[in-house]
C-alpha cells in the first residue's frame, strides 16, 4: 500500500509540475501580466511573432516571474527588441525593471537565482539561469553627463529611461505579453531603414561622444541605401566630432570593428574622413591610395570574412605601421600580431608554385601550434588578398612535420651552441627545398657530411 500511495504521489507531483510547466511556456499574457503603469497605453501593438516566441525561455520566465509576482514590471529592452522587430533571433535579452537594484538583489536571493553585480552603481545585476546571462537594468535617468560617463539616478517612468537611450530603434521595450513600447517611433525607423537620434541629435552626443560612431555603426547595419544620410545629423556630428578624443580607445575600436565589418563602409569611413571624425580618433591620415586598398579588401570581405583588424591595417603600408597603431588603439595581442602579418604578407610572392611561400612561411616555425598559428594569419591573408582557392587549397593541406630534431645532431656529436643552431637551419632549409620530401636517413647524411667538411 505504501509503494502504491508513494507512486500515486509522484504521479501527482509530476502532473502538477507538467501543469505549472504548460502555463510557463503558454501564452504568457495571463500568468505574466505586467503591472501596467498609466502610459502603458503607449504600447504601439501586440507581437506574436515566432522570433518574440522563441525569447520566450523557460529561463527568461524564471528571471520575470520574481518581480511580476511582487508587483514589479519587466520588459525586455535594446538590441533584443530591434532585432525581433528584424525578425532576427537576438544573441542576448537584456531586461529592464522599475524595482531597484537593492530590491532585485532580494529577489534574486529569496528564489535561489545565482547572480552577479556587474554595474551595480548603473543598476544592472546578470542573472545566470541555466548557463544563460540576462542583464536587469533598474530604469534611470542620465542626471549629470560629461561626453563620456553618466552619473545616473533610477526612476519608475519607462519613457524618461527610453529618452536616455542613442537611437530610436534601441530606445523600444517589449512586455512579456507581446505589448510593444515605442515612445519615438522606432518601429517606423526600423521599417523605413532609418537611423535616427532620440530627440534632438546634439544633446543625445554630448551625453556620450562614443554615439557618434554608434551612429556610423548602425547605419552600415540597418540603411538599405549606402548614402542616404540626413544631412543635418551629420553637420551636429561635424560640430560634436572633437569630443571623441575624450573616449577611451578600447571603446572607440569595439565600435571600429563593426563599422569596418559592416555594410557600406567605405562609403562610411569617407564621410568619417570627411566630417573630421577619423583624424579624432586616431584613424590613419587619409590617402586616396589608402581608401582603395581598404575598398577592395572590404569587397574581399564580403566574399569571405576578413576580420576587423586586417581591414583597418589595410589603411597603412608597413608592418611597423601596423604595429604601430595596434598598440595605440590597445588592441590585444592576437589582433595586433594579426594584422602585423598580413600587412607584412600582402605584398605579391613571386615563386613558379605560387603556394610555396606561405607553406614555407608555415613549416617554418618550430613548433605544432606556432605552425597552426601561422597556417590560420596565411589563410586571413590569402583571403584579404582575393585568392580564395589558394585559400581553401591551404586550409586542406597537412602541414609536414621537419623529420630532425636537437636530438639528432646531438647524437651525432654536433655539441649545443652557435654551429648547433646554423646545422639544424641548414637542413631545414635543404628539407624545404624538396618541398618538404627527402627522408630523415637522407637528412642525416647531409648532417654527417657538414660535420666532416
Amino acid at each position: 500500500m505504501f509503494v502504491t500511495n508513494s507512486k500515486l504521489m509522484f504521479r501527482l507531483n509530476n502532473q502538477i509540475k507538467i501543469t505549472i510547466s504548460k502555463q510557463f511556456l503558454g501564452t504568457s499574457r495571463n500568468l505574466f501580466h505586467p503591472v501596467r503603469e498609466k502610459m502603458s497605453d503607449n504600447a504601439v501593438e501586440i507581437l506574436d511573432s515566432p522570433e518574440f516566441k522563441s525569447v520566450l525561455s523557460p529561463e527568461l520566465h524564471s528571471v520575470a516571474a520574481p518581480f511580476l509576482q511582487n508587483g514589479y514590471d519587466v520588459r525586455i529592452v535594446g538590441g533584443a527588441v530591434r532585432d525581433i522587430l528584424l525578425g532576427l533571433q537576438p544573441k542576448d535579452v537584456d531586461l529592464g525593471t522599475n524595482a531597484t537594484p537593492e530590491k532585485m538583489i532580494q529577489l534574486f536571493k529569496q528564489h535561489n537565482i545565482h547572480f552577479i553585480e556587474t554595474g551595480l552603481n548603473h543598476g544592472t545585476i546578470t542573472a545566470h539561469v541555466n548557463k544563460q546571462d540576462f542583464e536587469v537594468t533598474t530604469l534611470r535617468i542620465d542626471a549629470e553627463t560629461d561626453g563620456r560617463h553618466a552619473k545616473v539616478e533610477f526612476t519608475q517612468n519607462w519613457k524618461l529611461d527610453a529618452e536616455r537611450r542613442d537611437l530610436t530603434f534601441n530606445a523600444m521595450s517589449l512586455g512579456l505579453d507581446g505589448s510593444l513600447y515605442d515612445y519615438f517611433g522606432g518601429k517606423e525607423d526600423l521599417s523605413n531603414r532609418r537611423v535616427r537620434f532620440v530627440g534632438d541629435p546634439e544633446l543625445r552626443i554630448k551625453e556620450d561622444y562614443l554615439r557618434i560612431l554608434r551612429y556610423f555603426r548602425f547605419y552600415g547595419r540597418i540603411a538599405s541605401v549606402e548614402d542616404n544620410h540626413d544631412h543635418s545629423t551629420l553637420n551636429v556630428i561635424r560640430e560634436c566630432a572633437d569630443g571623441l578624443k575624450k573616449i577611451a580607445v578600447e571603446r572607440i575600436w569595439m565600435e571600429v570593428s563593426k563599422i569596418l565589418t559592416g555594410n557600406y563602409t567605405p562609403s562610411i569611413l569617407h564621410h568619417m574622413y570627411e566630417l573630421n571624425v577619423s583624424q579624432c580618433i586616431g584613424l590613419p591620415t587619409y590617402s586616396k591610395e589608402s581608401m582603395q586598398e581598404l575598398t577592395r579588401a572590404w569587397k574581399e570581405h564580403n566574399i569571405h570574412p576578413l576580420q576587423p583588424e586586417t581591414l583597418l591595417c589595410s589603411l597603412v603600408n608597413t608592418a611597423e605601421e601596423a604595429e604601430n597603431l595596434a598598440r595605440k588603439w590597445k588592441l590585444s595581442n592576437a589582433e595586433k600580431a594579426l594584422g602585423k602579418f598580413v600587412t607584412q604578407h600582402r605584398e605579391p610572392k613571386p615563386h613558379e608554385h605560387v603556394l610555396k611561400p606561405y607553406q614555407d612561411i608555415i613549416v617554418s616555425a618550430p613548433y605544432k601550434h606556432v605552425r597552426s598559428l601561422n597556417k590560420s594569419y596565411v589563410l586571413e591573408t590569402l583571403h584579404y588578398l582575393g585568392r580564395h582557392d589558394h585559400a581553401q587549397e591551404i586550409n586542406t593541406w597537412c602541414i609536414p612535420v621537419f623529420p630532425i630534431t636537437g636530438g639528432h645532431l646531438k647524437k651525432l656529436g654536433v655539441k649545443p651552441g652557435p654551429e648547433f643552431g646554423k646545422m639544424l637551419g641548414k637542413l631545414k632549409e635543404i628539407w624545404k627545398e624538396s618541398y618538404y620530401t627527402v627522408s630523415e636517413a637522407d637528412l642525416l647524411e647531409k648532417a654527417k657530411s657538414l660535420i666532416e667538411g
